[in-house]
């Protein structure tokens, strides 16, 4: 029965991952659900304070530098003080940053704060990749990040919803909501999750692993340029995307329609999606979701409704939907266990920085040439990223279930896994 098919592809996809893990996912979704700051930041800054758009755009190009910052910084405290300290220190510091922004008047007070939400908010993200890494068998890895990502976009996507009745009542609740529920994730890690950084594998590790060691692993930086050129392609989603549909006319809430289809069909296929995807073959995955990324975008060029619109949304989504945990899989298996907080840091940036040159690079083509030269650039994109997997995956084993020593790595790191300390 389709029903029974059902509870059994769920129980399956839930099953056989650690307590800690379901507290690091429980964390991760109260985080999102509280994240309504950055839905309403540019209508607090404009309508509520009334700022100009420029200075909105100013505030929110800050708030990205910060997270472009803090990805490396926070790296490097994933590995030395813990992933458990990062964590705390990264969510207590947000949420306090968060609820100052709220009280803040002044101009330049303003984008001070904002900038310190960035690099405070982003700091958690090598910290939570790392420790996933950490405490999950090599083999459920995939599953286990994707249904993080899943619980980042359902709590996004709600959050999302309640930020507009929210802030109906008052930005400043807003603020103070946020802040809340982000100290009750510093409070859910400090209470239920034990330390997951490798003790044995630290030790090993005499020679500890540094940000020259990351960037001369010339295999893992080509994963992190490869990365940043997806991220340009997914970042056009949320700054072309509504500048091209705006300049054909449509509105603000056409393209909110077109759009919500994205959040809509993550929430619905990102697990049985990721069951079909698990034990496949992550070099194919990641050259089809980089070129159906690209084209997907491509398409928007011949887009001429909301309903097509709304297609081509349903088509890069599927992308995003196999790229993500595939990518962060493979990230992991690129990292040596003592250098993960680190290489998860520099993977980060790549998603930061795309989120800052993105905007540049969507402002400048369509304003030059037009909108159909922005999705013809995605296209290309797309395809000199899928043969960059292509050329990159030919040098990596079959075996996707076995643990990948890049060569940075002693051959001692591989072998401490299973040996976690606990704090």
């Amino acid at each position: 029965m389709p029903l029974a098919s059902l509870r059994r592809a769920t129980r399956e996809s839930v099953s056989g991952l650690p307590r800690e893990f379901w507290w690091l996912w429980t964390s991760t979704l109260v985080n999102r659900l509280g994240a309504f700051v950055a839905t309403f930041m540019a209508l607090y800054l404009t309508l509520d304070r009334g700022y100009s758009a420029s200075y909105a755009g100013l505030v929110a190009s800050l708030h990205g530098l910060g997270g472009v910052i803090s990805s490396l910084g926070a790296g490097v405290m994933t590995d030395r003080l813990g992933r458990r300290p990062t964590l705390l220190v990264a969510q207590a510091s947000t949420a306090l940053s968060v609820a100052l922004l709220g009280f803040m008047r002044d101009p330049v007070a303003i984008a001070a704060v904002a900038f310190l939400v960035g690099m405070a908010s982003n700091a958690s993200r090598p910290a939570v990749q790392a420790m996933m890494a950490d405490i999950v068998r090599p083999e459920d890895r995939v599953r286990a990040f994707s249904l993080n990502y899943w619980a980042i976009n359902l709590g996004f996507a709600i959050s999302t919803m309640a930020a507009g009745f929210i802030a109906e009542v008052s930005y400043l609740a807003g603020f103070l909501i946020e802040a809340g529920m982000t100290m009750v994730c510093a409070i859910v890690v400090f209470l239920k999750l034990p330390e997951s950084k490798p003790v044995a594998a630290a030790k090993a590790a005499e020679a500890e692993v540094g940000l020259g060691t990351v960037l001369r692993d010339r295999r893992f930086m080509s994963v992190v340029g490869l990365s940043f050129l997806v991220a340009l392609i997914f970042q056009q989603g949320s700054v072309g995307l509504p500048v091209a549909m705006g300049e054909a006319g449509f509105t603000s809430a056409d393209y909110g329609l077109a759009v919500a289809v994205n959040g809509i069909l993550i929430v619905a296929l990102q697990i049985p999606v990721t069951r079909f995807i698990e034990h496949r073959d992550p070099g194919r995955l990641l050259i089809i979701s980089s070129v159906l990324a690209g084209y997907g975008f491509g398409l928007t060029a011949f887009a001429g409704s909301v309903g097509v619109f709304a297609l081509t949304v349903c088509v890069w989504t599927l992308a995003e939907i196999v790229n993500a945990p595939t990518q962060t899989s493979l990230v992991v298996r690129l990292s040596p266990v003592h250098g993960r907080g680190r290489y998860q840091g520099m993977y980060t940036m790549s998603w930061s920085v795309a989120g800052l040159v993105a905007p540049l690079m969507s402002g400048f083509v369509i304003d030059r040439f037009g909108a159909e030269w922005l999705w013809g650039l995605c296209a290309v994109v797309g395809t000199v990223a899928g043969l960059g997997y292509g050329a990159l995956m030919r040098r990596l084993p079959d075996d996707t279930g076995t643990e990948v020593a890049p060569a940075t790595e002693s051959p001692a790191g591989t072998g401490a896994e299973a040996e976690m300390g606990a704090a």
